[in-house]
Formats: structure tokens, sequence, C-alpha cells
């Protein structure tokens, strides 16, 4: 911290008590200056030589026979104007970045100017400031600290604004030339921390990080915060990402409970309401300058504030842009008060419309590009990774939200049908939500749980999600009966088998509509069932295709066989039941009981009605 010192007489003030000050010296003082609650008793001829204000005030009580004065409204009140007593009676003074702004303010009440004494008391704080004080990076930040204090003298006297230009300046310097002190304490990257690579045994000298003086603005107030980031931008020599991340920064450590989005514990809350609203209007209005995931704790907390219109507005907007970046973690923002539901549904349904908007706007822009590239786009309206990303998103939230036992379904549906079909090339994850929406609501009527089964294209579930819903208990057998169609018929297709009339069997029944192998398991949960995203290749569909055709063995190529010589990962394919001999089970059982007809067979393509067959569900 850079000091200058004034004076060279050793301080020979002294107190009388808690409640007064005066001059050791021989001299009798003949004035006493009331300062605030303090009296200072001290001598008129050094202090009148420097001060005409007190010069002025002491000339109207001698009229009154009366050489006692007040001052109420000195900047700084009694410790300033100790300072300027001081320097009256040529006392060492220290000035520093903590005491420098309500000294100069103190000078400029009392009117310490150059043109009454040579060498003044103003002159000399302001040779300090200019060419000590904002020539310092942290020391810009402390005066700026103080001038709130001493509001309206310090702006009136461009102390304020100088301070701003000066950290302004500094922080839109080349990293490279950065010379100063600054404080840089967050985890970054191992180069930044002075861990990075050493050269000949010899540690190489780190660069400065972009954005070294994000920590250190965030001592700032709110207001002060607001202009020395207005002046940054202004410069425009950083960039959005680095401001982005100054605001993070600064959400962080201002907003009490903002990394927990719980800014309701602790706090004043019209403050936080004032300090996020203030963080929205400072965002960059470049996107991906901030991340998604960061726009949504915003989002959260702003409801949680209960903020404005536009700054929710303006939030969801942001956030829609940038969606496919999104966590389903950041999506669970919790309902308002009083409402029915844990998670504020409405408010992603809103952020998916903003999306799908933007990515419409972007494809129409592209399509005007290129004409090449509107006949390779058709007439799908949204496309591209972004969607299949959010597709993915939203199956996930889907999922978490349904555990809710009180969402309801048209809020389900709603949010499902909010993505293109086109987007969902596997409809494992939406299955799953469906599945753990019928687990939740098991008061739900047909009607209802054909509605929400609806919603998925059995034709694109995975070999693994097909298990599992011929497995599953809570699933309408309609649909069971479409995915083993769908399932045989995939398989029969990829092996170059026969046409679809020769796939209903016509052998020997098995005993039932759902055969022991569909029933076998059916308490295990579907969370416990991988993904199509999740495997790179399809394993089981090899092992059925094994047991299918009943005839391959394994190559010997490092196999593993039992005592018999039978390979035993054959022997793990034959539990497993495939999608024809369950198909197979079905039919034929139903056969075997008589119950079937020229209409069931032509309902056999996955049309069947479960009123038909729910004598044969066998659950």
């Amino acid at each position: 911290m850079k000091y200058m010192k004034l004076g060279s007489k050793p301080d020979a003030f002294q107190s009388g008590g808690s409640n007064s000050r005066f001059v050791a010296t021989e001299l009798a003082t003949d004035i006493i200056v009331n300062v605030g609650d303090i009296k200072f008793y001290l001598h008129k001829f050094p202090l009148l030589s420097k001060s005409p204000r007190l010069q002025r005030m002491v000339v109207n009580k001698s009229e009154e026979s009366n050489d006692e004065i007040d001052i109420p409204d000195i900047p700084g009140g009694p410790s300033t104007f100790e300072i300027c007593a001081k320097f009256c009676y040529g006392m060492i003074v220290t000035l520093n970045a903590y005491n420098v702004v309500g000294a100069r303010c103190a000078a400029e009440y009392l009117e310490m100017h150059e043109t009454v004494e040579k060498g003044n008391l103003i002159y000399k704080i302001d040779v300090f400031l200019n060419t000590s004080v904002f020539r310092s990076w942290k020391d810009s930040i402390i005066v700026l600290q103080t001038t709130k204090s001493f509001q309206p003298w310090s702006e009136d006297l461009k102390v304020v604004s100088q301070c701003i230009e000066s950290i302004a300046f500094k922080a839109s310097f080349d990293p490279a030339e950065v010379e100063w002190s600054y404080t840089y304490n967050r985890k970054k990257l191992q180069s930044e921390n002075g861990l990075g690579t050493q050269w000949n045994g010899v540690r190489k000298q780190q660069s400065v990080p972009k954005d070294w003086w994000v920590e250190d603005l965030c001592e700032l107030e709110m207001s002060s915060y607001k202009r020395v980031l207005m002046s940054i931008k202004a410069n425009a020599r950083v960039s959005c990402e680095v401001i982005g991340e100054a605001l993070k920064s600064y959400a962080y450590r201002r907003l009490p409970g903002f990394s927990k989005s719980n800014l309701t514990d602790g706090g004043d809350l019209a403050k936080c309401h004032s300090l996020l609203e203030t963080i929205v209007w400072l965002l960059p209005i470049k996107r991906d300058s901030v991340s998604c995931s960061f726009l949504l704790k915003l989002l959260k907390a702003a409801m949680l504030l209960d903020c404005s219109e536009n700054c929710v507005k303006e939030l969801i907007r942001r956030t829609g842009q940038q969606l496919a970046e999104a966590s389903m973690d950041d999506l669970l923002i919790p309902a308002p008060d009083g409402g029915r539901t844990l998670y504020d549904v409405d408010l992603v349904l809103n952020v998916i419309e903003e999306f799908l908007m933007h990515e419409n706007s972007n494809d129409q822009s592209n399509l005007l590009i290129s004409e090449e590239h509107q006949e390779s786009r058709g007439s799908a309206s949204v496309s591209g990774n972004s969607v299949l990303a959010v597709a993915k998103l939203i199956d996930g939230y889907l999922a978490e939200a349904a555990k809710d036992t009180n969402l309801p379904l048209l809020k389900f549906v709603e949010l499902a049908e909010m993505i293109p079909g086109s987007s969902r090339p596997i409809h494992d994850g939406l299955y799953r939500a469906i599945d753990m929406f019928l687990k939740e609501h098991p008061d739900l009527t047909k009607t209802e749980k054909k509605k929400i089964c609806s919603l998925m294209d059995c034709k694109k579930l995975s070999p693994e999600a097909c298990m599992h819903v011929v497995q599953n208990e809570r699933l309408p057998l309609r649909v069971v009966v479409q995915v083993l169609f769908f399932e045989q018929l995939r398989q029969s297709t990829a092996a170059g088998a026969a046409p679809y009339h020769s796939l209903v069997p016509h052998t020997a029944s098995y005993g039932s509509s759902r055969s022991s192998a569909t029933r076998a398991n059916t308490a295990s949960e579907w969370d416990g069932i991988p993904t199509a995203g999740d495997i790179g290749s399809l394993k089981s569909m090899k092992l059925i295709g094994r047991r299918g055709t009943g005839s391959e063995k394994s190559s010997g190529s490092g196999g593993d066989t039992g005592k018999n010589g039978e390979d035993k990962g054959d022997a793990k394919a034959k539990a497993v039941p495939t999608p024809n001999r369950m198909l197979s089970n079905f039919w034929l059982g139903k056969a075997q009981g008589g119950e079937i007809s020229s209409s069931d067979t032509s309902e056999s393509r996955g049309s069947m009605n479960p009123e038909e067959v729910k004598s044969h569900r066998g659950a």
C-alpha cells in the first residue's frame, strides 16, 4: 500500500477523555472547535492561516465575544478534522488509501486551497492521489470503497470517477503487461497456479490469466461494481467471456446461498433482489458469454426473489438459446410458493419454447443462405445436435418430474410433446419417464394410460428397453404386443427371414398369453436398465440372435466352455427370452385356449384392443 507523510513535528495531540482533544504545548489555547461530540482545544493562528472557512467562522464568533465554534457537518467528522488540524500545526500525518478520501473532502470543506497558502493540504493530497494511489491497482479499489462514506463530496471532487477510470484502465490491460499485485485464489488450470511443467528443473514463469482482476473487484459494493464494469465494457478491450466470468464470481460472492440455490437463508432479500437484477442487466449481449448452468441458477434465484417480469423474461430468453448445454439438475427449479407440484414445470415449458423458437429462426436463416442446404433439410422445422441434446435433457427431466405424485398427466404430456418426434432417434429415455409416471400414479385410467403410452414409438426402443417392456406389468397389454412384434420383425429382417405374414407361429402352445419368461423379474425397475446411448454395441441382440438360430457356437478363440464343451456364452443366451419366443408364446397360448380368431390375427400388428384381451394379461 502506498502512503505519504506530511509535516515534520512530532504528534502533540492528546486526549483529555473520551470527548476532548488538545495540543500539548506551553501556549494556552485560544479557540475551541466542536466537531460532533468532540471538543478540540486549539490555537487560532495555525488554523486560520490555512483555512478561510475557519477564518470567517472565528470572525463571526469574535463579534459575539465567543471563541467556541461548531463544525457539525464536516465530511468524516472528528477523525478527518484532526488530520487537517495536525497539518496546520506541521505535525506528522500519514496518508494512505484508507484515510486519503476523508482528508481530501475535509480539506475541501475547510477550503484549504493553494491560493490561500502554497503547498496547502488540498494540493498535497491531489499529488498523492495522482502519483501514487491511482497508479496502484489495489489502492484504487480501496479508495473507491471508502468514497461511499463521503458522498456527495467524493463524487463532486471527481475522486469516484478517477478511481473508476483507473481500475477500468488497468483491467483492460493486456495480461502479458500486468506487473502489479492482484488476488487470484480460485482453483484454475495447473499452469495458472504454478503447477505447470518445468524446464530443466526450473519452474517456468506463469502467465497472467485473462480474468486476473475478477476476484479483487468482488470487494466492491454493487453500485461501484456496476460503474466499474460498465467502464470496462466501454473500453471494449476485455472479452465478453471474461466479463461473464466476473459477473459469475460476483454473484457467488455477494448473493448468500446462491451456490446452493437457497437465497432465502440469510441476507437482505431486498438487497439480493436488486443485486440480482443488476447482474442480469450487466450480462454481455454475446451468446455463450456465460454458461447455461449459471443462467439457470440466476433464473432459479430470480423466481425465489420474485424479480421483475422483464428480468425473468430476459433470463428465459438467454437460457433458451443455450439450453443444449444445460444439465438435468439445472432444470429442477422449485415451484413457487403455493404451487401444487414439486418443480416449476411451466417455467421449463417456457424455456423449451424459447429454445425451439431460436432453433427455428436459425433454420430459416440457414435456408435462405444456402439452397443446397434447403434441399437437404427438407421440411424439418428444427434439427441438429442441439435439438437432440435437448430431447435427451427433457427426457431426463420428465423422469425426475414424474416422481412427483402431484404432477398432472396433461403437464407431462405437454412437456413430452414439446420436442419434435424426429429429435428422438431412440425412445428409451421417454419410456423410462413414462414408466416412472405409471409407477408413481397407479390410479390412472385405461384411457390415461393409453394417452401417455402413445407418446412412445415402440419401433424406436432399443433391445434392452424392449426386454424391459415385455416384463413390465404397469404397461397396457397392447404396448407389450406392439413391442414384441416390432422386435421380432427387426430381428427377422436383420437375419433375412420370412416376411411378416409367416412370423405368426402355428405350433404348439406354451400355455398362456404371457409366458413364464415374460413374467420373470417383473419387480426389476427401469432405472437399472441401460439405455441405447449407454451401450456401444447391442450385445444382448447378438446373444438373442445366436439363441434364435440355435446353431451358432463360439469360434473358440478365447471362448469359455463348460464341462460338456458347451459355450457358456450360449448357455447364458438360452436364458434370455427372445422376442420370437415371447411372441410365439403369446399367440400360441391364445390359440391353445381357442380364443384366437381372424379378428385377433388381423390386429397382431400392434393394434389389438386392450379391452378384448383384458382377461389374458395375467396381472
